[in-house]
């Protein structure tokens, strides 16, 4: 792959100067201080400690140490010359047990983060929901529990009220189809449960939540530029035979299409996927409304593509993956398939609904196995992957289509999920038992790129 840098001939401005670029995080996977001035308990806190949950038996411990360096973090988000910064806040740092009583320290923490972006000149991003829903909340039912609607209408009221003056990018929730899935069906992510009773709820509770959390946000900040961000996809048949592209089109149906066109007024694609009936038992009147909102922007995430095969013992689906290892293509840490054509796909495939106002790639990047040499992190996968995946993002824009804006998984190598400190997405390195960071050779790249040079 390192011989692909020296053939990719881009810059900046082949973008246009009102490009957005930037760098994510998430609160989660690099603040640590768990138990510190009144935090309380996520889903997240108490899965990682369950036995075999965390690959490893990582705990996120204090993960990045966010919560006390993010100072040193803005200087070098700063130092690489990225000029948006986008970070989620956490629910229990604002609302120890969901709802309640408002914890002060944690608003003053995101309101000092705040401050020293745009002390910086970094514009902040802000993400209200990235996976870490309250435990005393999943006490009472979760995501599963449609009383969520109105505990996270109020978490998002607070985080307008008390950083709405500042802050004027919103994303109301990260990759909902994800967190349900993976949370409330495989039962593989916090909270671990598994099965339709409680995905089904899941689903139309979340998308309800984000309608509302992002009504509250029109009323409250006047002005802001309103979004939330879908996880996606691309997906290809394995054969051309009938059964294998309608296993496709399921797939397709479940991973990219399931949170995105109810949320566009085009209901759930239960054509596609009958199984999602189910969710009509969870109706009440005016619902049908209350799942559609006029965003400013959507964020879509791609990392991959997928090649689906038909399969009979797949319940609901009948459609399996075929394994990236399994057909001889490049990898990553996380045994992704290396495949830039398909952040192209998914810009197009976004493109092609009508109501969607404008796109932003909230989240592009690649974990590799980086190690430390002489005091350097030389990655030249990661820096080749970057560059293939921008190009073909100036490809789509190129043709017409509405992306107008690029942020890079991630700012530090941090605690991901269910893989715990194993994959390395970060642009810079971080040891974390010494908490020392090292710009790695793609974050050198990526700074002399924004430069402009």
């Amino acid at each position: 792959m390192e011989s692909n840098i020296q053939e990719i001939q881009f810059s900046k401005q082949d973008f246009g100067k009102d490009f957005i670029w930037g760098v994510s995080a998430a609160a989660f996977q690099v603040e640590g201080a768990a138990a510190i001035d009144g935090k309380g308990q996520s889903i997240w806190d108490v899965f990682a400690e369950k036995k075999g949950k965390i690959l490893n038996g990582d705990l996120p411990g204090d993960a990045c140490d966010f919560y006390n360096q993010y100072k040193n973090d803005i200087d070098l988000i700063k130092q690489l010359n990225i000029p948006n910064f986008r970070f989620s806040i956490s629910w229990t740092r604002i609302f120890p047990e969901g709802t309640g009583e408002i914890n002060q320290a944690g608003v003053d923490y995101y309101n000092r983060v705040i401050d020293y972006c745009l002390e910086l000149g970094i514009e902040p991003w802000v993400t209200i929901y990235h996976w870490d829903l309250p435990h005393a909340l999943e006490l009472k039912g979760g995501w599963t529990n449609r009383d969520i609607i109105d505990w996270f209408s109020a978490h998002v009221a607070i985080c307008a009220e008390k950083f709405g003056d500042r802050v004027k990018h919103w994303m109301v929730m990260n990759e909902p189809a994800v967190f349900t899935g993976a949370g409330y069906f495989l039962g593989i992510h916090a909270p671990g449960r598994t099965g339709l009773k409680n995905f089904l709820p899941a689903i139309h509770h979340v998308i309800l939540s984000m309608v509302a959390g992002a009504k509250v946000l029109r009323e409250m900040v006047p002005g802001a530029e309103i979004g939330t961000t879908f996880s996606c996809s691309y997906i290809e048949p394995y054969s051309n035979s009938t059964k294998d592209i309608n296993a496709a089109k399921r797939a397709d149906a479940l991973i990219n299409r399931l949170f995105i066109e109810p949320v566009l007024g085009l209901g759930y694609p239960v054509n596609e996927m009958p199984v999602l009936k189910g969710i009509e038992k969870y109706y009440r009147p005016g619902d049908e409304d209350n799942l559609k909102f006029d965003f400013d922007f959507i964020g879509i995430q791609n990392y991959t593509r997928e090649i689906v095969k038909y399969s009979l013992f797949t319940p609901y689906v009948n459609a399996t993956l075929v394994k990236a290892e399994k057909r001889k293509v490049p990898l990553t840490a996380m045994k992704w398939e290396v495949y830039p054509p398909a952040i192209y796909h998914m810009i197009k495939k976004f493109n092609n609904y009508p109501q969607i106002r404008n796109l932003y790639i909230t989240e592009n990047g690649a974990a590799f196995q980086d190690e430390v040499t002489d005091g350097k992190v030389i990655d030249p996968q990661r820096v080749a992957y970057l560059q293939t995946n921008l190009q073909q993002v100036l490809r789509a824009k190129q043709e017409g289509c509405k992306i107008n804006g690029y942020f890079v998984w991630t700012l530090t190598d941090n605690f991901e999920w269910a893989e715990g400190f194993h994959p390395r997405f970060g642009l810079i390195y971080v040891d974390f038992k010494t908490q020392q960071r090292i710009i790695k050779s793609s974050g050198h790249w990526f700074k002399e790129f924004l430069f402009g040079s």
